[in-house]
Order: C-alpha cells, then sequence, then structure tokens
C-alpha cells in the first residue's frame, strides 16, 4: 500500500504511468463513499487524488468531526457501506466490545437503534482504510489546495486548477456536498464592542436559524453544555422534524399507479398514510415506501410543479422524511412544553449587534429580535456562483438543474450539459438534488456511488479493449 503524505506534490512515478487518475473533489461523506465503491469495484490499479481545502479528511455533514456526539436519524440497518450487504454496519458493532458493553440492551444485534455520528464516522473511515489495503496496486494522495477550475482538454482529459497550479487526470468526481451557511453569524469588528457589553448584561436568549435536524442537534448541544437561557427557532414555515417509530417501519406503499398532477399525488400520500394506520402499521411506513418512489415520481412532474413543490411543500416532506428517533423528539416536544425553546414562523433578515432583524409569518414590516448570539443552522443549495462551478458552466460541461438547486445529474451521477451527458465528469451526492430527490441521505448516496464506480470500471475496461 502506498499512501503519499496529506499535502505530498504529485509523484514521478504517478505522472508517468499509464493507469488512469482520477480526482475527487471533496471528503466528506460522499467522498470518501465514492472512494470505497471505486477500490471495490474497480479491478484495475489507478491513481486517485482527493481534493478538499480541509486539512482534516472526516468532514461533510454525515459525519461531522465538531459533531460526535450527534445521533443520526437513519436507523443502523440503513447505514451500510457495503453494497449486497445491508448489515455490514451492524456487524460491524456486533464486533466492536466497546459499543457492545455500552449498548448490551441491543444485543444479538443493533439494527433498529440510532447512533451518534461519532460511532458512524469511525465505521466508514475503518471501511475506508480496509478496501485501501487490500489494495496495494492503487496510489492515493491527499491535497488541502481549493479545486478552483476545472476544463476538458483537447486530449479528453481534465484540467482542474488549484491554489498551488494545475493537475491533469482523466476522471473527475464532484463530491462537494451542498454547502451549509456559517455557524455563528458574523458582525463587523466595530459593532463586537456593543456585543460584548450586551452580552455581559443580558446573556441568555440565543436565536436558532431553521427547524430541521441540524437545528435540534444544536439546541441539544447548547443545552448540554450547560446553556439555561432562552432560545427562540425562527423557520420561514414552522415545521420541525417528526420522530421515528420505536418499532422498525419496513416500507409499505399502495402498489397503484401514481396519479398524474401533484394535488393528485398529495391527496394519493395521504391517503397511503391513513390506510397505513387503519392497518396497524404506520404513516412512517408509508413514508419509507413513497421514498423508493420518490425519483420516477419526482421525474414526472413538470417544471412548474417541481417549483410548487420547494415553495409549498418541500418543508413539510423534510420534516416527515428527516425524522428524529423517539427519544430525541421527545426531548424536544418536553423543550417546546417547558417554554424554554419557542418555534416561531418568519424570515430572518440582517444581523445586528442588538439580535437580527425578523419579518414574522403575516407582518409585512421587519422588527428586531433581540438575542446575545444567533446560530445559523440552514442548510444552503449548492452555491452555482463558486469559482468552479461556474468554470463547468462556462466550459459547457455542465448545466443547472431546471430549479436551479444544483447541477444537473443522470442517475448514476454523470454530469449533464447542453449537449448531453460529459463523459468521465461525475457529480455525486448533495450536487444533484434537484435532479434526484433524497439524494443527501445516506442509503441513496452509497447506492449511487457504487453505481458511478461500475460505469467508470465499464468504462475503462470497454477503453482497454479497444486500445
Amino acid at each position: 500500500m502506498t499512501v503519499l503524505g496529506l499535502f505530498a506534490g504529485r509523484s514521478a512515478t504517478a505522472a508517468s504511468s499509464s493507469k488512469p487518475e482520477i480526482a475527487i473533489v471533496g471528503r466528506g461523506f460522499s467522498g470518501i463513499m465514492m472512494a470505497i465503491a471505486l477500490m471495490k469495484s474497480m479491478r484495475g490499479s489507478f491513481h486517485l487524488t482527493m481534493y478538499d481545502p480541509h486539512p482534516s479528511i472526516s468532514g461533510g455533514q454525515a459525519f461531522s468531526a465538531a459533531q460526535r456526539c450527534e445521533i443520526l436519524n437513519s436507523r443502523v440497518r440503513d447505514l451500510s457501506v457495503a453494497a449486497g450487504q445491508p448489515d455490514d454496519f451492524n456487524d460491524w458493532l456486533c464486533a466492536n466490545d466497546e459499543f457492545r458493553t455500552a449498548v448490551p440492551a441491543a444485543i444479538p444485534g443493533f439494527r433498529q437503534i440510532f447512533v451518534p455520528k461519532g460511532i458512524f464516522s469511525d465505521y466508514v473511515h475503518q471501511r475506508f482504510s480496509e478496501a485501501l489495503a487490500r489494495r496495494s496496486d492503487i496510489t492515493v494522495r491527499f491535497s488541502h489546495e481549493p479545486v478552483t477550475g476545472l476544463r476538458k482538454l483537447a486530449s479528453g482529459r481534465f484540467s482542474l486548477v488549484r491554489d498551488g497550479g494545475h493537475d491533469t487526470c482523466d476522471i473527475v468526481i464532484l463530491a462537494t456536498g451542498f454547502g451549509v451557511h456559517p455557524r455563528d453569524l458574523e458582525v463587523s469588528d466595530e459593532e463586537r464592542p456593543l456585543v460584548r457589553t450586551r452580552r455581559l448584561v443580558d446573556p441568555r436568549h440565543a436565536v436558532l436559524l431553521g427547524s430541521g435536524i441540524r437545528v435540534v442537534d444544536q439546541l441539544f448541544q447548547m443545552r448540554d453544555n450547560g446553556y439555561a437561557g432562552k432560545v427562540t427557532l425562527v423557520s420561514r414555515h414552522g415545521f420541525l422534524p417528526q420522530k421515528h417509530t420505536q418499532l422498525a417501519a419496513a416500507p409499505s406503499f399502495p402498489v397503484d399507479p401514481m396519479p398524474q398532477g401533484l394535488r393528485r399525488i398529495v391527496r394519493f400520500v395521504r391517503q397511503a398514510c391513513a390506510e397505513a394506520e387503519a392497518k396497524g402499521q404506520s404513516w412512517q411506513s408509508a413514508m419509507n415506501g413513497l421514498r423508493r418512489r420518490a425519483r420516477s415520481l419526482w421525474q414526472s412532474l413538470s417544471a412548474q410543479e417541481k417549483r410548487q413543490f420547494n415553495r409549498h411543500l418541500r418543508a413539510i416532506y423534510d420534516s416527515h422524511r428527516n425524522r428524529l428517533p423517539a427519544a430525541v423528539h421527545a426531548r424536544l416536544q418536553q423543550e417546546l412544553a417547558e417554554g424554554r425553546t419557542v418555534l416561531r414562523r418568519g424570515r430572518a433578515g440582517r444581523r445586528l449587534p442588538e439580535g437580527i432583524m425578523v419579518r414574522w409569518a403575516g407582518q409585512h414590516a421587519e422588527e428586531l429580535l433581540r438575542a446575545d448570539q444567533v446560530i445559523e443552522c440552514r442548510c444552503s443549495a449548492p452555491d452555482l456562483g463558486t469559482p468552479l462551478l461556474r468554470s463547468l458552466f462556462a466550459g459547457g460541461l455542465a448545466e443547472p438543474d431546471e430549479l436551479e438547486l444544483g447541477i444537473a445529474v443522470s442517475p448514476t451521477g454523470e454530469v449533464l450539459s447542453p449537449g448531453g451527458r460529459t463523459p468521465n465528469l461525475f457529480a455525486i451526492g448533495p450536487l444533484g438534488l434537484g435532479s434526484l430527490p433524497d439524494i443527501d441521505l445516506v442509503p441513496e448516496i452509497v447506492t449511487q456511488t457504487y453505481a458511478a464506480a461500475r460505469l467508470i470500471a465499464t468504462g475503462r475496461r470497454l477503453a482497454l479493449k479497444a486500445g
């Protein structure tokens, strides 16, 4: 096994070899998962370079190192990173003596439980290390220089522009995630003394922007760290995550053809949830079944219906698909019932030293919500104005999806351009959320990475035969 240093330059051997050179831009979960899939799917040897501006290789929203105690909102049964082995994560936990001792009640299996992100991170990185250890024929290099541009060369290869120069490669996989706002909104330097003075007088109110899983994680981190003040959750739509059932909630959904039109589809889904509950199942089972049809359903909608869904229904859908473990949901409900935390509908505006300007639902004018701390917990869509994505659009290598939520991709992650699919260019995970619903979830990302890896492996075999 040969692994060049975290910040090492390209070796002369690598540069002169005929082995294909693959670049993965991003080292969060999507990037690490793509590397695992490549090492397991490609029979021939290759050189792999993973780019990310962060020195750590444990970034990404699926397992942020700074949030190791957060509980994942997916059960163990849905988090395997091994193709065709749905129990791989469960088996890994069963073989972990420390974890098995800490959670004895779940023995002999952990399929239905929820685990901290730190545990999942350890599992993913161990599987990455094991996959690499079995491939002594490949070279992996890590670079923390940001990739700021990408262009196609006349030879068919790619040129990656980075801060320190250029690299060339045969295949590029974009796995940059979809970005988040800064965790704590900043104020200007001249305003900081005012903020510090006011915190000495009244440091007991915090505002969290958002209403998804991230805001719940942030709230409980603050409470667990001793924060006893008031917290206001400001959300545009005001929908908090629903809860998982205590039971397995196996997917269940009518096999009848889905109706045409967004309104009819919404009624159909509501009826399916009601029928599931009437049969002694749960609406969660119906939603789990709906996810299996979400992609074909999304593609059947017109662009106008997709925009209507994003404006009016996306928040409701997300609150039902991104659910909380029952114990966490109960804690949230108690927090709200006690009045220490309140949820209010409104649009957040300018950040001021005294707090943040908010236009509350039903009002036309903004008003100041006083707070000593304002924390951004919303996920943002990919920034289509970054230098890297701008270079893709300018070079005709990619195009935004029809809603401009990200870039247009195929189910296997192939990047779509105005002229069709761009050979050897892939975008994995949340970058394709406008084309593929739920591609921001772990099971869908795992499936997509293996599909992309198989496509890459098949393309290499065909290229070798043709050559």
